[in-house]
Parts: structure tokens; sequence; C-alpha cells
């Protein structure tokens, strides 16, 4: 069977950190699928943010992956070498006038959400529970926005949910052969406008993971996302990112969390215990896989 007609499936750690047990079973589990059907295992690493993601980490997600016995295909896609990848398709949503510079700081938007909580009003918030960003500059005149561009004020590049919408102008959709947090398995229908204008840019970075992850993954070939359940609800913003730009639709699978022993799924900024502190500690490949029930 060619490359490009075999099930390709992606392992894509971000290096701002030591992998724990939650990206094992991912990494895991993407392994055994594509050696289940014959497929590709590939391997990319998600550094973008240059200030966080370090070649240390970078190492040693290699050193991890290659101690629990997996093997990935070469080259490696490294983000930071694919720059230019996300600003074209950055450049061609505003050329399709879907995108817009945002200027309101952080403080800005706290504020304005405590003004509205304080009169009694509920302000809407996106799936994970962060509140949807306000949206004033939309409307925005070209020449003001240009000239604050210019003036070196930070903002950030934001998808005009409402016209993306529009311009797709149909209920979307995605293949889905695990399952989200409340069961949804088979053909979920897809609710972007959960989300509101999302970030899809920074003055200082090239590309939010909501943009990258789907402009990688059409480039990779990528046809089937094993990852945690924790994005299940991110899909919808994917694919429709996809439609927009008119990039091929993977099939996904959503998997269970790993859990700390307070319920809380594993995270690098909650210090969870590393692969190498396991390691370290005398656990073998195969106590790994037992921990993770496989």
């Amino acid at each position: 069977m060619p490359p490009a007609n075999r099930p390709t499936f992606r392992f894509a750690p971000s290096p701002t950190g030591r992998l724990h047990l939650g990206h094992a079973l991912s990494a895991i589990l993407n392994a055994q699928e594509a050696q289940r059907v014959a497929g590709r295992f590939l391997l990319r690493i998600e550094n973008t943010d240059l200030t966080r993601c370090t070649p240390e980490n970078e190492a040693g997600i290699y050193e991890d992956l290659t101690w629990l016995g997996l093997r990935w295909e070469e080259p490696v896609r490294r983000q930071s070498e694919h720059f230019a990848d996300y600003k074209d398709a950055l450049e061609r949503l505003q050329a399709l006038g879907l995108i817009y510079p945002s200027f309101l700081s952080r403080g800005e938007v706290r504020r304005r959400i405590a003004d509205a909580e304080a009169t009694g009003q509920r302000w809407p918030r996106d799936p994970d529970g962060v509140p949807l960003y306000p949206g004033d500059e939309r409307g925005m005149p070209d020449a003001e926005r240009q000239a604050r561009m210019a003036s070196g004020a930070p903002f950030a590049w934001r998808l005009d949910m409402h016209a993306a919408l529009m311009r797709v102008g149909h209920p979307l959709s995605w293949t889905e052969t695990g399952e989200g947090p409340a069961g949804e398995t088979g053909q979920v229908q897809a609710d972007p406008s959960l989300w509101g204008d999302v970030v899809l840019a920074r003055k200082e970075f090239p590309a939010s993971y909501t943009l990258a992850v789907v402009v990688d993954d059409a480039l990779q070939g990528i046809t089937h996302v094993v990852r945690g359940r924790d994005l299940f609800h991110a899909t919808a913003v994917h694919r429709l990112l996809q439609t927009l730009l008119d990039l091929p639709e993977p099939t996904y699978h959503h998997h269970r969390l790993v859990l700390d022993g307070e319920g809380r799924k594993l995270s690098k900024s909650a210090g969870s215990q590393s692969l190498a502190d396991l390691r370290a500690a005398g656990a073998t490949p195969g106590d790994i896989r037992v921990m993770l029930g496989l």
C-alpha cells in the first residue's frame, strides 16, 4: 500500500516539560493502532512557544519514547521549522475576511467580565470554562487596526466565529471512534460557536495550537487522531478550520485520561510525576503499561 494511502497516526507532545503517564498512554495507543492496521506512526514536536519549549525537554521526549520501546518514522516534524505553513493558512483566512486583530489585554477582559457580572449578567464561557472574548474589534475600521498594529501594540489574531460559520453555511460533525465525556461516539455534531472568537496567532507567536494542529495534521497526512478526552470539544473548532481551509478530515478517537489521586488529569504544570522519575525509581516499560491498564 503506498504510504500516502496508509492509515497514519501521530503523537504530538510539546517540550515544555518531561512526559508523564498521560503522555505515555497516548503515545502507546497511537503506536499500537498504527501497528494493528499496518499504518504509519509519526512523531511531531509542538514547539511554537520558543520561550517555554527547550532542547533539553525535547531530548527527554525522544529518550522516554525510546525507553518505552516505541519507534517512529523520520524525520520528526518540528513546528518551529514550519512557521511559513501557519503564516500561509493565516493569510488565507485573512483574505476571506475571517480574522481580525484583537487588542484587549487579559486584565481589560477580566475587568469587563467583572463589571458585567456585578450587574447580574452571566458572561458566556467555552466548554473549558474560560470566558469568551468580547469581540470589540470585529467592526474596527481597517485604518485604526493598521495604525494600532504599526504602533507596536500587542495583539492576537482571532477568528470571527460568526463570519466563519456563515461562510461554511452548513452543520459540521466528525467521526468519533472513542467517546466524549458524556459517552458521545459515532457521528458527533460539532458546535464551534461555543468557543467564541478563538485565538489563531499572536504578535509574538506564529500560530496557536488550534491553528497549528489542523495545518500539521493535513501536511503530515494524518488519517486518525488519537488523543485525550480533554480535547474532545475542541474538535469542533478543528473541524471548522479544516472546512474553511479545505483540509482533509481525519477520524478522531478520544481516549480516557490518566488521573491523579484527587481525580485531576496529569499535567506538567501541576508537577505530575514524570516517566523519567518513574524510571529512576526502578520502573520498567512493562510496569508503565501495567500502571496504564494496558
